[in-house]
């Protein structure tokens, strides 16, 4: 496994703490802000993998997080991009801190991004502004829409082959519109609950 840094052109000491403290990490720096899309997609040009996992700044992994998606994804061709369960960092700390009783999912991706038939895009475990507290209810491997941005895997060839994420997003949709052209191809999009993840929520902006 290989771990890339990408740096959109960051203003304050990204660059020289990942050059210092992180030089087994490889890094690479951009001149300007390409956004989220643009940005991820100039990074994966330079990258030579079977698959490429999107990985958010603000997200903490669990142990085996990657290992079971992994696993799923050799065992089934036909599954193009995967997200793990995506809970809430701030309700983990609460819970640790004796202050909550359950664990919430994240807003950005839960247990599997859907969309509804007017377009407008939720998760199973998040419906608009409500967010559902984690009991288990979504701990089946699930067919999804679309999988999050904030922890997505695919496969390097056909996300290149797609065009990647569309740039005119910038930052925000990207990834759903990537699903969606995904499974126009014919492809699945899966969530994998057994891999856990937690997002703190608009750390990356």
């Amino acid at each position: 496994m290989r771990v890339f840094v990408v740096d959109n052109a960051s203003t304050d000491q990204s660059k020289t703490i990942l050059l210092e403290e992180f030089p087994n990490v490889e890094t690479i720096f951009f001149d300007k802000n390409y956004g989220f899309a643009e940005g991820y997609n100039r990074a994966i040009e330079q990258v030579d993998a079977e698959y490429i996992l999107l990985l958010n700044s603000d997200v903490e992994v669990t142990e085996g997080w990657l290992t079971t998606m992994l696993e799923y994804m050799d065992a089934h061709p036909e599954t193009m991009a995967m997200q793990p369960k995506v809970i809430s960092w701030h309700s983990k700390q609460a819970v640790q801190q004796g202050n909550a009783s359950a664990v919430s999912f994240e807003h950005a991706g839960a247990a599997g991004g859907m969309m509804d038939i007017l377009g407008y895009p939720y998760c199973r475990g998040r419906l608009m502004s409500h967010i559902e507290e984690d009991h288990g209810q979504y701990d089946e491997i699930a067919p999804i829409f679309w999988a999050t941005g904030a922890c997505l895997l695919t496969r390097t060839h056909i996300y290149k082959e797609l065009g990647g994420l569309d740039a005119n997003f910038f930052a925000h949709q990207e990834e759903i519109d990537l699903c969606w052209r995904m499974q126009l191809h014919g492809w699945k999009v899966t969530v994998v609950p057994e891999s856990v993840v937690y997002h703190v929520g608009g750390g990356t902006l």
